[in-house]
Formats: structure tokens, sequence, C-alpha cells
């Protein structure tokens, strides 16, 4: 398949992916699998319950995730990723080793000016 700059749709996947939480989210229910709500903020202390809950509900509109609700009281609500979203896991898997390897680049490149500066 050519590719044209024009017609990227590298764009589509960043938008469901993109931000601080929905990566996590999806690395959560990957490795995890199936979550409640609760279980998932316990997982990431730091989101909000608001934050959480946006990036849930994008998710599964996009059909990333699934929502269940058991007709209990209180109701129980868990998510899980769908079979259409497990096929992000080989995208996610690839970004997680970029950044790994973009992180050592960078300290390698930090260490480097430090050098530089000491011997000039």
């Amino acid at each position: 398949m050519e590719k044209h700059p024009q017609h990227c749709q590298v764009v589509v996947a960043l938008d469901m992916i993109v931000g601080k939480w929905k990566p996590i989210i999806l690395q959560h229910l990957i490795i995890g699998g199936t979550k409640r709500f609760n279980e998932l903020r316990r997982l990431m202390p730091d989101i909000t319950q608001r934050m959480l809950t946006l990036n849930l509900r994008e998710l599964e509109e996009q059909d990333i995730i699934e929502r269940v609700v058991y007709p209990e009281v209180p109701p129980r609500v868990e998510y899980s990723i769908s079979e259409y979203g497990k096929s992000l896991e080989p995208l996610l898997d690839s970004m997680h080793e970029w950044g790994m390897a973009h992180l050592e680049h960078m300290k390698k490149k930090e260490k480097e000016l430090g050098a530089d500066d000491k011997s000039s």
C-alpha cells in the first residue's frame, strides 16, 4: 500500500490512545483483565473520578473496551478490553518499547552534552 502524507491515518489511531490516562487504562485491562471502576481508581491513584469516567466512556464509545452493568444493589460495573480493542496491544507494545528506547537515547544525549560542557 502506497503511503501519502495527506492521507495519513496515524491521527485516527492517536485519537484513540492519546492522553495521559488512556494508555494506562488499556494496559491495566489488557494485562490485568476485567476490572471494576474502583479497582482502576486504586491502580491509578492520581486520576480523578471524573477523568476516569470520561476516558472510560470515550474508550467504550469507540468499541475499545466493554462495560457490563450487573443488576445488583449496589450496581456492579466491570470494564474489559473488547476483542476489537485487543488489536491495539501490538501498537501499545511498540510504543512502549520506542518510549523506553527514547528515554535511553535522551539520557545518553544529556550525558554527552554534560561531558561537552566540562571539556569547554
